[in-house]
């Protein structure tokens, strides 16, 4: 009998400590609505009844932040002190020191951001603000680089571009220089901003730029019409030819060439770097042209990208080498132009130098160390499993005051939060505690959260974390039921939601499989689905049933190529199909010259994902150059599913 009577005394336990735990989950959502409503009374009934719950700093912060702008810092003082090193802390410190800032309390601000263990670039720009303040004109070396780097600063970080100017540290040269960068990025209203360091004498007439953005064809006529040969002149111009190369680089071109007598050297040939960036992200094979009409004007780190990235795609290994090895040198130790040197170095009989540059990246668990051991004839495999972990180490993370901050977030569905305090608390852990912090994840199936942390390792790895197959049996039973390879399909997966079911996209994609309202019912129609209504796409078996259809759709009409159907998952069909070449192609190449940077790095991870679930999934070697195969030319042959979104 004595068994039984301790099973109920735990059991009695567990619901004990569950209404508890309910219950101070209450109490924090109620402060945490009257902080948001400015209810002080009412905060201060839930601050009087949290406790101990694992939320109880955040609680006791609000009515600091209430009264934040009353100057009385000493509670302040006091909570930090005690909650020192905590993300709570941090950001109640950064925002503080926004206060302080409204108020020019600048020794205080400096104060306190000696304090900060990670700070903003926001607050960063206060501090110099402050350092300026008292005279110290060491600040701007710091921030000179600001100028063409942050080509659209926060609040706090403008007053710093204005003393570059008053200073005299910037003239007429590196204002242009920064309207140039600007509008590479597209940044026009910031453009604009900037035009106003330049002097009066150096202005755009009237609404010259204005106009020019709106209507880049009609500007030209416009100032050709009228055309006085000053500097003014002559960079709206060349800002119009940039605008109309956005839409149309060979129009843009042809307009150059009836132009170029009108300009000088330095507005001609970044004028031609731009329409060479353009016609590049288009696989113009005029683009290789335009580089080379743009001489030796300085590239943006995109421009000099897609300028190797023209080159690749003409499969001309020389000019892919002379690109990169013109890039800067922090730009070319990125693991792509890495192993795109190295592959040039052995097009050209450089095996040695090229087998060193693969040796560099290979054994990373990313699209390009796969390449490259490839490269080198070794095997893609999970490295060896790290060691179990302890029952301490499991304690050590239960017990981490700041993951079960997190997890208590993620208990009330606060994502954003839970993110936040989980990604906090992971600053400075070794492997061990990192691995103890995944499987602590893992555990609470808070899948994402246990993914990322095992990525994180450096020397001891756990690929059965960083490569989680959660929902096995539905997963999988989907992927059968399409005929797709179920590596491939975690793989997606992985990239699109972390296994969050009930993930939303900003653009509103929803589900583990990030599906779009139009394409989720387009795709239940398609499958005669009747019953579907738009609230069932973050149910998981209705999610999984539509994701890998349309995955499968996506396939039948792009060749059932993995790597162009994973592009057309992301970016639709349409696209992927406009992107094919007009010979064959090897696949990472095709991969690498994906005009769109978000499609090619999620590209990337998927199609590496997919090498590691196969591994895991069936204890052997996978190759990452088998799957992404060779990209046939451009096919006027209709799709099977003309209208597939």
């Amino acid at each position: 009998m004595k068994l039984p009577l301790v099973f109920a005394a735990l059991a009695g336990l567990f619901l004990s400590l569950s209404s508890l735990a309910a219950e101070g989950d209450d109490v924090f959502l109620a402060a945490r609505e009257a902080f948001r409503v400015g209810d002080k009374v009412k905060l201060d009934e839930a601050a009087a009844r949290i406790g101990n719950h694992e939320l109880a700093a955040y609680v006791e912060n609000y009515p600091l932040r209430m009264k934040m702008e009353d100057g009385n810092s000493e509670a302040l003082r006091d909570f930090l002190a005690r909650n020192e090193g905590t993300s709570v802390a941090e950001r109640l410190r950064a925002d503080w020191i926004r206060s302080l800032a409204k108020r020019s309390a600048w020794g205080e601000v400096e104060r306190e951001y000696a304090r900060l263990l990670a700070p903003e670039p926001e607050i960063t720009c206060f501090n110099q603000q402050a350092r300026l303040a008292r005279g110290d004109r060491s600040v701007f070396d710091e921030i000179t680089p600001l100028w063409l780097d942050m080509l659209d600063p926060p609040v706090a970080c403008q007053p710093l571009l204005d003393a570059l100017v008053s200073a005299r540290r910037v003239g007429v040269d590196d204002v242009w220089k920064r309207i140039r960068r600007q509008l590479e990025a597209n940044r026009t209203g910031p453009a604009r901003a900037t035009l106003n360091y330049l002097p009066d004498s150096e202005l755009p007439e009237g609404r010259q730029y204005e106009l020019t953005i709106a209507g880049p064809q009609k500007q030209v006529k416009a100032l050709v019409a009228r055309w006085q040969n000053r500097r003014a002149n002559r960079e709206m111009l060349a800002i119009a030819i940039q605008r109309l190369a956005l839409a149309d680089p060979r129009q843009a071109a042809a307009e150059l060439e009836k132009r170029e007598a009108m300009l000088q050297a330095p507005e001609r040939e970044w004028a031609w770097s731009q329409l060479a960036l353009q016609g590049a992200r288009r696989h113009l094979p005029e683009a290789r042209i335009w580089y080379a009409r743009a001489n030796a004007t300085p590239l943006t780190e995109e421009a000099a990208q897609w300028k190797a990235r023209a080159a690749l795609r003409e499969v001309d290994w020389g000019g892919v080498r002379d690109a990169i090895v013109a890039m800067p040198p922090e730009l070319a130790a990125r693991p792509e132009w890495i192993y795109w040197l190295g592959r040039a170095y052995k097009a050209g009989g450089r095996t040695t130098e090229a087998n060193a540059l693969f040796t560099r990246i290979a054994g990373q668990a990313s699209f390009y160390g796969n390449l490259a051991d490839e490269e080198l004839g070794r095997s893609i495999t999970p490295p060896p499993r790290a060691r179990a972990l302890s029952a301490e180490e499991q304690r050590e993370a239960r017990d981490n005051p700041g993951l079960r901050r997190a997890l208590a977030f993620f208990r009330l569905d606060l994502r954003f939060e839970g993110v936040r305090e989980w990604n906090w608390a992971l600053r400075g852990m070794n492997d061990r505690q990192l691995l103890a912090a995944a499987d602590l994840a893992k555990n609470s199936q808070v899948w994402d959260r246990a993914i990322n942390t095992a990525d994180r390792t450096r020397d001891e790895h756990d690929y059965n974390l960083r490569f989680l197959a959660p929902y096995d049996d539905q997963v999988r039973a989907a992927a059968r039921n399409q005929t797709l390879d179920d590596a491939w399909v975690y793989g997606l997966m992985r990239q699109e939601s972390r296994f969050v079911t009930n993930a939303r996209s900003s653009a509103g994609a929803s589900g583990l499989m990030q599906l779009m309202p139009g394409t989720a019912k387009w795709v239940a129609k398609k499958i005669g689905l009747a019953d579907y209504h738009p609230g069932r796409v973050t149910d998981t078996e209705t999610n999984l049933l539509l994701g890998t259809s349309y995955m499968k759709m996506v396939m039948e009409n792009l060749d059932n190529q993995p790597l162009l159907a994973s592009a057309a998952y992301n970016a639709g069909p349409g696209r992927a199909r406009r992107w094919l070449p007009a010979r064959p192609l090897e696949g990472a190449i095709y991969a690498e010259t994906i005009p769109f940077s978000e499609t090619r790095d999620y590209v990337k991870k998927v199609m590496s994902n997919a090498v590691y679930y196969s591994a895991l999934f069936n204890g052997k070697p996978d190759s990452l150059k088998a799957r992404l195969g060779t990209i046939g030319p451009t096919s006027a042959q209709t799709p099977k599913d003309a209208d597939l979104p």
